[in-house]
């Protein structure tokens, strides 16, 4: 079986060194980057499955990177490292479209289990081949191909992160309910989170950014004063 293969980009030799030699010694295929233009040669050559990507570093730095490659067909998941430990810096990360964001110090273990998951969810996009049927749920213009994990709008592919996705996936497939915010928080596993996280918050943002004529007045995903979230297949009547 082919080795999981992970980039890890970060400008401290210390914190490379230790993350590859865990993550190699977990059986990963891992290379390093010590900045933006070594991490475009290794992309140049291949995409990885999954990027380890910190946020402080000189030249572009890691907000300014993932924003680019969020653009690009095909990109990875993203897990943020950051020193920045704020809620605020979390929402930050999150919201240029990283899957996770793990703050520093710490444990490689943590990391791993982090990368697992955002892994687990990534492969979900594999269709089964013993179906033939293709799952397609339709709101609005929109049509969401649950088997290829795919979003689009008129027969356009509108390109979603994959933890944009997994939301969507949740809101379509459970319409027209009143979701809490902490359900849908254990849905989206793979973080940890305390009774204060807003995270889901951003993310729902994200989504709506990509859906809706206008994020500030949603048709589709409404927000449940007091409950979290409703998702409205026929949009506003």
């Amino acid at each position: 079986m082919e080795k999981d293969t992970v980039y890890v980009t970060d400008d401290d030799p210390g914190i490379r060194e230790l993350v590859a030699e865990y993550l190699t010694g977990q059986g990963y295929a891992v290379e390093t980057a010590e900045d933006a233009a070594s991490l475009d040669r290794l992309l140049a050559a291949r995409v990885p499955d999954l990027l380890v990507l910190d946020w402080m570093m000189p030249g572009e730095d890691g907000l300014s990177i993932a924003r680019r490659l969020r653009a690009q067909p095909g990109f990875p998941p993203i897990i943020m490292l950051s020193a920045k430990g704020e809620d605020i810096d979390r929402i930050i990360g999150l919201e240029v479209g990283a899957d996770d964001y793990l703050p520093k110090p710490f444990n490689p273990r943590e990391l791993l289990a982090r990368i697992r998951a955002v892994l687990r969810r990534q492969e979900s996009a594999v269709a089964p081949a013993v179906d033939e049927t293709i799952r397609q749920l339709h709101f609005g213009p929109f049509s969401v191909n649950l088997d290829a994990r795919m979003l689009t709008r008129e027969g356009a592919e509108i390109a979603l992160t994959t933890s944009e996705y997994d939301l969507l996936e949740i809101f379509v497939t459970h319409a027209n309910r009143a979701l809490s915010r902490d359900w849908l928080m254990d849905q989206l596993r793979g973080f940890e989170r305390d009774p204060f996280d807003r995270s889901i918050d951003v993310r729902v943002n994200r989504l709506r950014k990509k859906i809706e004529d206008d994020p500030a007045n949603p048709a589709y995903i409404r927000t449940q004063r007091g409950q979290g979230y409703l998702f409205v297949p026929q949009g506003k009547g």
